[in-house]
């Protein structure tokens, strides 16, 4: 009985706290003493709660438009927005920061911020990436701007990361054609494209020797089921595929596999 009294008595006074406390915002959001308004926000800010230190600030960028206030308003607004997950106005505005602010100190900070948030959001492998094409050139530039950085690290880290993303969604696609098969057309030639482009534009990837193999096969496939006039160039030319793949993955786990290949298209050209 006498807890569950405590209980009541706290959970009184907590309401009493924060009415009060929202009765006090309202106020201040109908102030016209700005300075106030600055230096309750910082409060707002420094105690975490970004979304009244955002809205606060967000006012006073234009007040104090040409003062140190308004450079640091637009800094922190941006921060508030990042830090309550709003990626996309954070981006926004730490961009223009760049812009409006280029000789600030936080500039440097705001830079990587702008292709931090396009980090942030780039979606999964599957959909689409314009904002993984942004972040790559947003922390390249942010290299080209600021070699020394402490950050410069981090963003060729997160380069790798962006770059693995879009080599999984090529190997994707050109999977996907190979999968599709003669469904609705020759999708096998697609696969072949898809997976030369993967490795044009990624040669590195670690999907090198699978997308190598998938284009042998493709090519064979293609080859067995094509018309008798096109079948001997591409069966030829599924042997020339063979020779490079055994020259480069001379113990693949595909060898077993692409040697059936050979031994078949070897058979048919006879």
């Amino acid at each position: 009985m006498k807890n569950n009294l405590v209980f009541k008595g706290l959970l009184f006074l907590t309401l009493i706290l924060v009415s009060t406390s929202c009765s006090e915002y309202q106020k201040l959001l109908k102030s016209n003493d700005n300075d106030l308004k600055y230096e309750k926000a910082m409060k707002y800010y420094d105690d975490g709660d970004y979304m009244r230190a955002a809205t606060l600030f967000s006012g006073l960028i234009s007040i104090y438009r040409g003062t140190e206030k308004s450079e640091t308003s637009h800094f922190i607004y941006a921060e508030c927005l990042f830090k309550m997950k709003d990626y996309l106005m954070a981006g926004h505005y730490y961009n223009l920061f760049v812009q409006n602010y280029p000789n600030s100190e936080q500039s440097e900070e705001a830079q990587f911020q702008t292709a931090y948030c396009s980090y942030k959001l780039s979606p999964n492998p599957r959909l689409d990436q314009t904002e993984t094409y942004k972040a790559l050139e947003g922390f390249q530039l942010f290299i080209n701007l600021y070699p020394n950085s402490e950050k410069a690290k981090e963003a060729t880290v997160l380069m790798d990361e962006l770059r693995d993303k879009l080599v999984f969604k090529s190997y994707l696609s050109a999977k996907l054609y190979y999968n599709l098969g003669d469904y609705m057309g020759n999708n096998y030639q697609s696969a072949v494209i898809a997976a030369r482009n993967t490795l044009d534009d990624f040669p590195d990837t670690k999907y090198r020797e699978e997308l190598s193999f998938l284009i042998l096969d493709a090519k064979y496939i293609e080859a067995v089921n094509s018309v008798e006039a096109k079948q001997e160039d591409r069966l030829r030319d599924t042997l020339d595929e063979y020779y490079s793949f055994v020259n480069e993955y001379p113990e693949s786990i595909y060898l077993h596999n692409a040697n059936k290949i050979f031994e078949e298209t070897s058979r048919l050209l006879k």
